[in-house]
């Protein structure tokens, strides 16, 4: 499995800002923009506070594994596995939403600011990113805390023997 990179999901956040913006400014021109949920930032946050509490919790079964603590509980290898495509997939997913959230909070910020409901949006718009930034965070540290240690190269281990 292919590890994340951070500009991968930070060229994501920028294709969704841009297009979220461009689609705000239009909608927007053609009637009401519909308004950012507060249920967003929080969803996002749930979400990465599951993933770094499966970290942390992997992270330390793996060290007292390593350690040979007496009765230590092992991580199991599909175990790891699914935790680390459900942080994969979380943190795509964040930098989409958050990208796009992103989009209609600076929309919202440099056009609306005067009214109260449009105001309270644009928080929530930027609690939003804040929050998909956390679950990316996580979401890598989680791939950190499972990464295996690198294969030798097959080749230098046939030239040594």
């Amino acid at each position: 499995m292919k590890q994340l990179r951070p500009a991968v999901l930070a060229g994501i956040f920028a294709v969704a800002g841009v297009l979220s913006w461009a689609g705000a400014r239009l909608w927007d021109s053609y009637g009401s923009l519909p308004g950012v949920p507060l249920a967003a930032p929080i969803v996002l946050g749930v979400i990465a506070v599951v993933l770094l509490a499966t970290a942390l919790s992997l992270r330390a079964r793996l060290k007292a594994q390593r350690e040979r603590v007496p009765d230590a509980k092992g991580v199991e290898p599909l175990m790891a596995a699914r935790a680390v495509v459900f942080g994969q997939a979380s943190a795509l997913v964040a930098a989409l939403v958050a990208g796009a959230y992103g989009g209609v909070g600076v929309f919202l910020l440099t056009t609306a600011m005067d009214v109260p409901a449009r105001r309270d949006q644009t928080w929530y718009a930027g609690f939003s990113v804040l929050a998909g930034a956390a679950v990316i965070a996580a979401a890598l540290f989680l791939e950190h805390v499972l990464k295996l240690p690198d294969d030798e190269d097959p080749a230098k281990a046939t030239a040594r023997a």
